[in-house]
């Protein structure tokens, strides 16, 4: 996880049990102050959003701990943008479901996109359930699958290639796949880290399960959303062709990032209290899950529409990318721009994940805490974050997992009942019904698995600020 310059060590785990924060540094979470780790353990601390507010507000940062912002609306046009094209879509749906010259089309439509996508949805949740607490109990061992699920899907990529001819997708799927056997090889001493650290952050979570409830909230308005995209999208790219598509995508993508990183702030928030101040985070009703979600949908909701529509942007570009790959002649041309679109999407998103952590924990802007969050990191003397994100390549293997054992059950259902794609004029019902219930699996996993990779991300930042609180309030896990 980190590269360290050459006068600091890593000898140490997670918790750091020998360094030494900046004493005369008062670490500041969501409102809560903390003088020093002994005065914690003697006086229960307040509410993390009701304590008495320091004097000095505002985005400025001193590069070892960020300051409680005041509480306004941040970024506020991106939340107006974004509840409008929600408004937007609405119309579509009452358009398409009352649509179709009164012949009953487009009600039946909707009615077999909501049954298929209850099915895929259901199973979905039940099994990202499943994988969660599987995943609390191997932690280590899924690590280490997850590196060779990396490897296995480079090389089943250059076979695929190569089987059909390919040869574009052949060598780079040869490439990754060598690339991915060095990279193995060079993390592998990082695993317990690694391991350590996603303990770490389960325990955060397992000690505020109100945070789970959050998350499946959240799950279930993405079960929606997929439901009401479908109808909409289906209905008005079989009536327009694919020239809307690129707009649907951003709106599809947008809406799913901003569930995800919604539950990313209010985790964030919530492990930040835990960590600090756990007497105000140690129970699955804790306040500071009440505040953490309350301050993500109000004051930082528009910072969060800020990020998420930029990710989505690029994310729905390389949707529509992917659909000229039916062109041969432009086999080349649309795999280097789907490289340069990966990239250019790996680089915000990476930012987005440490900045939605400031936001959580202090308030601060979009840009103002992706800003801050880098500093603290270069003055702390981490040169670099590398991306190994060993702990989520383990959640996004669980997502694909997920999402292709959806998909299967899609297959199944579309294979069956034939008429629920009939509006789309697709050749094929089951590979329909294979990517959309792909589609619904990854999206529906992938917000529930945010919680942890959110709690991940959040105790990196957390030792950054103040490891020695963390070694006071949780000596069993030092």
């Amino acid at each position: 996880y980190f590269v360290i310059n050459t006068n600091q060590s890593i000898n140490q785990s997670i918790v750091g049990n020998n360094m030494q924060s900046n004493q005369g540094n008062i670490p500041v979470v969501q409102g809560f102050s903390v003088s020093s780790p002994s005065a914690v353990n003697h006086a229960r601390p307040s509410s993390p959003y009701h304590a008495t507010q320091q004097e000095d507000y505002g985005t400025g940062f001193n590069g070892q701990k960020g300051d409680q912002q005041p509480k306004k609306f941040n970024d506020l046009f991106f939340a107006i943008l974004f509840y409008a094209h929600l408004g937007i879509m609405g119309v579509l749906l009452a358009t398409t479901v009352g649509g179709n010259n009164g012949d009953g089309g487009g009600v039946n439509f909707a009615f077999g996109m909501v049954y298929f996508c209850s099915v895929c949805g259901i199973f979905a949740t039940g099994l990202s359930t499943v994988a969660l607490g599987f995943m609390m109990s191997f932690a280590s061992s899924l690590i280490k699958i997850s590196l060779f699920f990396q490897v296995g899907c480079s090389f089943a990529i250059g076979m695929l290639g190569l089987m059909s001819g390919a040869i574009m997708m052949a060598v780079i799927g040869f490439i990754s796949f060598l690339f991915g056997i060095c990279y193995a090889y060079a993390v592998w001493s990082r695993i317990p880290f690694a391991a350590a650290n996603l303990n770490t952050a389960l325990c955060g979570v397992k000690s505020n399960l109100g945070v789970a409830v959050v998350a499946y909230f959240f799950l279930f308005l993405g079960f929606g959303w997929a439901i009401w995209w479908s109808i909409v999208a289906g209905d008005m790219m079989a009536n327009y062709g694919n020239g809307v598509a690129f707009l649907f995508f951003l709106s599809y993508y947008w809406t799913q990032q901003v569930l995800s990183n919604t539950v990313h702030v209010t985790t964030a928030g919530v492990i930040g209290t835990w960590w600090f101040a756990p007497n105000e985070a140690s129970s699955c009703c804790s306040k500071a899950i009440g505040d953490s979600f309350s301050r993500a949908t109000t004051y930082s909701f528009g910072s969060i529409c800020f990020g998420s529509l930029i990710v989505a942007f690029v994310q729905a570009l390389r949707a529509l990318n992917r659909m000229l790959r039916d062109n041969e002649d432009a086999q080349i041309l649309v795999c280097i721009i789907d490289c340069i679109l990966g990239c250019i999407e790996s680089i915000i998103e990476y930012f987005n994940k440490w900045a939605y952590v400031y936001v959580g924990l202090y308030g601060y802007s979009y840009l103002d805490a992706g800003r801050n969050v880098i500093t603290l990191f270069q003055n702390k003397g981490w040169t670099t974050i590398i991306t190994d994100d060993l702990a989520e390549n383990v959640l996004f293997m669980m997502s694909v997992v997920i999402g292709l054992i959806t998909g299967l059950v899609g297959l199944i259902v579309a294979s069956l009942d034939q008429n629920i794609f009939a509006n789309l004029n697709v050749e094929n019902p089951g590979s329909a019904g294979f990517l959309v219930g792909f589609l619904v699996g990854f999206v529906l996993a992938s917000i529930l698995m945010s919680v942890v990779a959110s709690a991940v991300n959040t105790v990196i930042v957390c030792f950054a600020e103040g490891p020695n609180e963390f070694e006071a309030h949780h000596p069993e896990l030092s």
